[in-house]
């Protein structure tokens, strides 16, 4: 795995379907917070919007994307992404489009499913003799019986 290499690491995750800029909805506004007067004058924040049920994803993809339970997917299963960290209104696209990419990344690999398993015999032995351990010191914390009385 050198630097030319295309494959994917051990901490990078295999690529998804490209997005398609022709499906993507970009909204030009104004961004907020400090910036002094180029804020006030210059919409360079982005307003991405991305529908999925009409995107050209696979539907396995589309699937896991709606299932996700993600502050910017709407009930409409739109997603909406707002960038405004940038000056220019060209990179804000950029970074509004790699944020969406990585969305679609984090679920373009199925997730394994779950095959069922039963305890080991020493895992089952070793829970018994703690819960009997632990009854044997709750027993110690009780008062002690009158024993004989008269």
């Amino acid at each position: 795995m050198g630097a030319d290499d295309d494959t994917p690491g051990p901490a990078q995750a295999a690529p998804g379907p490209l997005v398609r800029e022709d499906e993507v909805e970009f909204t030009a506004i104004r961004a907020q917070g400090a910036g002094g007067q180029n804020v006030n004058k210059v919409s360079s924040a982005v307003h991405l919007r991305y529908s999925i049920p009409e995107a050209s994803l696979p539907d396995d993809l589309k699937e896991r994307l709606l299932g996700l339970r993600d502050h910017r997917i709407t009930a409409d299963g739109v997603v909406v992404i707002k960038a405004q960290t940038q000056r220019s209104q060209e990179q804000n696209r950029l970074e509004a489009l790699q944020r969406l990419q990585a969305l679609i990344d984090s679920v373009a690999v199925p997730p394994k499913t779950r095959r069922p398993t039963k305890p080991t015999r020493g895992s089952r032995l070793r829970r018994l003799q703690d819960k009997n351990q632990r009854g044997l010191v709750k027993q110690q914390r009780s008062r002690p019986r009158d024993e004989g009385g008269a």
